[in-house]
């Protein structure tokens, strides 16, 4: 292609690695799709900080708990006039104790090193546990707390005496994050008594069996075939709450299950949407979900994830990406990586390839069954795997927190012909990393036109600015990718 017709946008953005280590690189010499001269490094703004003094890594691992990287994002929040009202004390909290919740989950909250609230629960959880219940929107970016928003909301409104009996449901879009969020229950909850959980996705309810805990976590196929087959006594219902809720109510098939599952819960109470990303179009249908919903949202220019460099590399074809990301693998190993492609086919013919290359990695998507999906998840949460091949199924919500990298081997795209790039899947692949105030790197592949305008698109919505990686010097790249690393904090992608 001549040069001249190559849009300029994306390398207009390029910035130089901002770790002092890196900042003295020499440019990467002109490449296929990207050469325009480098912009000046942007600094990390002085004085930014990650709550680590305050949720110091809230993962437990053995109970799948999850955690939060970073506080300090601007939320917009459009709430009831009494939570606008500063002189109100439902206006903001700056310690949980302040909640009034049970000392129970107080401790359940500091056995998880959570020892002061994030941006969006001091903004959310008032509200959450207003009496009479009101339903909420809440987006906000991976890892800055909204899960363990909810389920203090959840464990704080369940009626302790009936154990046995489903007062709050939870959804998510695979196996693995309701899996996840049972974990995070049970971290926050092991203090509780007499609180029972159980899991609704496929496989872990055998047929005739009852539904016998307050608190469900499921995906929306299984849960409403249970309710339907009587398994499931949703007559108590209070909460509902949707993680990924975006992705739950924009996807065919998902949206319809979700509505009906709704429908089957004629008592709930309070309905809760949750996710890091949410599109003005599936906003409208959110609001319809869950109607005279509080808000709370993070402005766009601060939805990339912090902690994270972004990086993308110019590969010539489908070889190129592939030798490539061999040459990459052993930067991938120094914490966990997860490379992300769109085709379960892809997935398998790279693992395979790399596997005879001598590397060890691991594919799996949604063709392997479930008790195998899990047992690879466990696996790669505990450091026996390293590098794992997947599609967009693990895309949303997965927190393990030794990731230090993510690869884009395809761009996301959207649409039946993958006609538009899809910046929420990026924003949510790219949030698997970085995680609970540790660096991160994303890097995504691009080899054609397509694939570079769509990087360019997914950048200029964001406003990210992109570290171009140099291809004909991969010492170069190496000492870049891992003085990132090495640092205390990666550069943040974020405009002032």
């Amino acid at each position: 292609m001549a040069e001249e017709s190559k849009p300029a946008s994306l390398a207009d953005r390029i910035t130089k690695p901002t770790s002092p280590a890196a900042a003295d690189a020499t440019p990467a010499a002109p490449s296929t799709w990207s050469d325009e001269v480098a912009s000046p490094t942007t600094e990390p703004k002085e004085g930014e900080s990650s709550l680590a003094a305050a949720q110091v890594d809230g993962q437990v691992e053995p109970l799948n708990g999850s955690g939060l990287q970073d506080g300090q994002y601007e939320v917009e929040v459009k709430l009831s006039d009494i939570q606008g009202d500063v002189n109100s004390p439902l206006y903001s909290i700056s310690s949980f104790e302040q909640l009034g919740i049970s000392e129970a989950i107080l401790k359940g909250l500091y056995g998880m090193n959570f020892k002061k609230p994030s941006k969006i629960q001091e903004k959310a959880l008032p509200i959450l546990l207003m009496n009479p219940p009101t339903n909420m929107i809440a987006q906000s970016q991976s890892g800055t707390g909204k899960t363990a928003a909810f389920v203090i909301t959840i464990l704080s409104r369940i009626d302790l005496s009936k154990p046995n009996q489903p007062q709050a449901l939870v959804l998510a879009p695979s196996r693995e994050l309701a899996r996840q969020i049972e974990g995070v229950i049970r971290s926050i909850g092991q203090f509780v008594p007499n609180l029972a959980i159980q899991a609704a996705v496929p496989g872990a309810v055998e047929r005739g069996a009852k539904i016998q805990a307050a608190v469900v976590v499921g995906t929306p196929g299984t849960v409403m075939d249970l309710i339907k087959r009587r398994q499931f006594d949703a007559s108590q219902m209070k909460v509902l709450c949707l993680d990924e809720a975006d992705s739950m109510l924009d996807q065919q098939g998902l949206g319809d299950q979700c509505a009906r599952v709704k429908g089957m819960l004629p008592g709930v109470q309070q309905t809760l949407l949750f996710s890091a990303t949410f599109p003005d179009a599936v906003m409208q249908y959110a609001q319809m979900f869950s109607p005279n919903a509080n808000t709370i949202q993070l402005r766009r220019d601060e939805l990339t994830v912090k902690g994270i460099s972004q990086m993308y590399m110019d590969c010539s074809g489908d070889e190129g990406k592939y030798n490539f990301l061999s040459q990459l693998y052993g930067a991938m190993t120094v914490g966990s990586s997860i490379i992300f492609v769109k085709r379960r086919n892809t997935a398998d013919a790279i693992a395979d390839r790399l596997t005879k290359d001598g590397h060890h990695v691991v594919a799996v998507h949604g063709a392997f069954e479930g008790g195998e999906r899990d047992r690879i998840l466990e696996e790669f949460r505990v450091g026996k795997i390293k590098v794992l091949i997947t599609t967009n199924v693990l895309a949303r919500g997965i927190d393990v927190q030794s990731v230090n990298m993510v690869i884009n081997y395809d761009v996301p795209m959207k649409g039946r012909n993958d006609e538009e790039p899809d910046a929420e899947t990026y924003l949510h692949r790219i949030g698997r990393t970085g995680r609970f105030g540790r660096v991160g790197v994303s890097i995504s592949f691009v080899f054609d036109k397509k694939s570079y305008l769509a990087l360019n698109k997914i950048a200029l919505y964001y406003q990210i600015d992109l570290v171009r990686l140099p291809t004909d010097d991969w010492d170069e790249t190496e000492n870049i990718i891992k003085n990132v690393t090495k640092s205390s904090r990666a550069g943040t992608n974020l405009q002032a």
